[in-house]
């Protein structure tokens, strides 16, 4: 018999009594691919429904070979096996939960006749031509897990001749037929240019590699609509900030002292705020869209929190909780002028800044901008200037996560709570709530998810479809396995200094059901305390089921019960 030490030491590498029970746990699978240990590939049809952005006709100008607006929808029928084709998958940009079930799910419905290759360390790895090949023996360790570790990520972004050209060594090199791209709204972006530029003269027959696109990021920015209703990794995101915010909120008037200042990830888009704001109930949520909407000014934002922190304290509640979504700042009028004269400026001027210390950057910067962004610049405390200031992230983009807007919306509040009424109370404690959320184990709704993703994709791949989106749509009804065209998704939007072909961020609707039930409700919850603590997400029991509330809302469904399988 076991001795407790041998006990333990077996539950090392990812062998805790948790893990090795999820492993086995059934995956719900729809049920146009049959069963889920012997799933069958589906052939596509088109839907009817066909997409078109502002920036249709530059599109099709541009992505001459790959060009589709129609959305495919499973005809129902299996397709004639194929056989020797030989795929790769990577993923780019963050972890998200359930991204192993992705490569798992396109494991099995390539089945025995076909090759799946890891690429690792994501498009760099492409890139550089590192790939391995996935086996039943090595995937098996990682079905239902969390994290990205199995093949690893990076946020390289393909996009000179040099790399593009790299790509199509890696193809030839390895005989690929197919490559799938995990990822948010740039990674598809970047699938969407990979399957124009791949789409012929690769191979020696002259024929091309496919490209297909899997939507991931916890942040819940890449939806459109029934189509593709979530991004995977978002409900486990939200249901571990949900328990994290709630065990918070409980402690509130456990301590009677604190007001907690939450930052959670969202850097473009505040999804992630509101369904953490719905499951849970805190005394404000700062909803950064409508924000931008109602071109509320950061001293209204300030004014806001500082009255709910009197209105408590009279009533004997010196304790509540603040939701910030990451991005906020970006949203506030003033700021987003600001940072937009920024991000040109940044660019414009990236050798002269990376010589220079703090100080000399902001006094630098000072000179370029307008008299008037100079002059609001310099009102902010050095610890945003120098973070509004901070080299961008690979597209273009300011580094929110970076900025402690929870920090300078403490020291603001604290004044005007001062001006309001000066007896009462006001101590905080600030977090942010960003990395514990990307790796966890998938909830039962994103492993399910993302297997059933990866069964897409594979179908699309072996039914010859390329510059496709995998998605899985009526998620309350069975659901409905889709191929989305990424060129029809594309808009131009400007990108360090310059027009760029890109997937627009799905911000929250300030007039979607989600939102309209969020501010029916808020001021109840900003006068007194009627917050929820959802506990941790369960992949079995009670709870194990629910999708995210916004989604539900927003899908007009009738529960918050997924059914896949069922």
């Amino acid at each position: 018999m076991s001795t407790l030490t041998d006990l333990l030491i077996g539950m090392e590498k990812h062998k805790s009594i948790f893990e090795n029970e999820i492993r086995n746990l059934s995956i719900p699978t729809c049920s146009d691919f049959g069963s889920s240990e012997n799933p069958q590939p589906i052939s596509f049809t088109p839907s009817g429904e066909k997409l078109e952005s502002k920036d249709s006709d530059k599109v099709k100008q541009a992505f001459q070979n790959s060009f589709e607006q129609a959305v495919l929808k499973s005809s129902g029928k299996n397709p004639s096996p194929l056989s020797n084709k030989r795929v790769a998958v990577l993923f780019s940009g963050g972890p998200a939960a359930g991204g192993h079930n992705v490569v798992y799910g396109l494991k099995k419905i390539l089945g025995a006749g076909n090759t799946l290759l890891g690429v690792k360390a994501g498009p760099k790895g492409l890139i550089q031509g590192d790939l391995f090949e996935i086996t039943d023996q090595n995937i098996a360790p990682v079905i239902n897990t969390g994290g990205f570790d199995f093949l690893g990520s990076d946020r390289t972004k393909i996009k000179s001749d040099e790399q593009f050209q790299s790509v199509k060594k890696t193809c030839i090199d390895n005989n690929l037929d197919a490559i799938v791209v995990v990822g948010g709204d740039d990674s598809n972006t970047n699938a969407a240019i990979l399957a124009e530029f791949l789409s012929k003269d690769v191979k020696s027959d002259g024929s091309g590699v496919q490209v297909i696109g899997v939507p991931k990021t916890i942040d819940g920015d890449l939806q459109i609509g029934d189509i593709l209703p979530i991004s995977f990794g978002f409900d486990t995101a939200t249901k571990i900030y949900a328990e994290m915010v709630g065990n918070i909120l409980q402690d509130t008037p456990s301590s009677r002292k604190y007001w907690h200042f939450i930052k959670v990830m969202g850097r473009s888009a505040s999804h992630v705020a509101l369904e953490v704001a719905l499951q849970t109930k805190p005394a404000i949520a700062l909803i950064s869209e409508e924000v931008a909407e109602k071109s509320i000014p950061l001293s209204a934002i300030v004014d806001q929190i500082a009255k709910a922190v009197v209105n408590r304290s009279k009533k004997g509640i010196n304790h509540g909780v603040v939701l910030i979504p990451e991005g906020i700042i970006e949203f506030i009028p003033e700021m987003n002028a600001l940072i937009a004269e920024l991000n040109d400026k940044v660019a414009m001027f990236h050798s002269e800044l990376s010589a220079k210390n703090n100080e000399e950057k902001r006094n630098f910067m000072y000179a370029k901008l307008t008299p008037e962004h100079a002059q609001l610049m310099a009102s902010l405390p050095d610890y945003i200037e120098d973070m509004l200031l901070a080299d961008r992230d690979s597209h273009g983009n300011l580094q929110v996560s970076l900025i402690p807007t929870e920090r300078l919306l403490i020291d603001m509040v604290k004044v005007r709570v001062s001006e309001l009424d000066q007896s009462a109370p006001f101590a905080t404690l600030n977090h942010f709530f960003g990395y514990e959320g990307r790796c966890g184990a998938p909830t039962l709704f994103d492993a399910a998810y993302c297997y059933n993703l990866g069964l897409t994709a594979g179908s699309l791949i072996l039914s010859g479809k390329t510059g496709y989106m995998a998605s899985i749509a009526d998620l309350n009804g069975g659901g409905e396995p889709l191929g989305i065209p990424l060129p029809g998704l594309l808009n131009i939007e400007r990108r360090q200094g310059k027009d760029e072909f890109v997937i627009e961020k799905a911000l929250a609707d300030t007039k979607s059901p989600a939102m309209e039930f969020f501010t029916s409700r808020r001021e109840a919850w900003a006068s007194e305390d009627l917050f929820s603590s959802p506990g941790p997400r369960q992949l079995w029991g009670p709870v194990s089921r629910q999708i995210p509330i916004t989604v539900a809302l927003n899908r007009k469904y009738s529960s918050l019960d997924f059914n896949i399988g069922k």
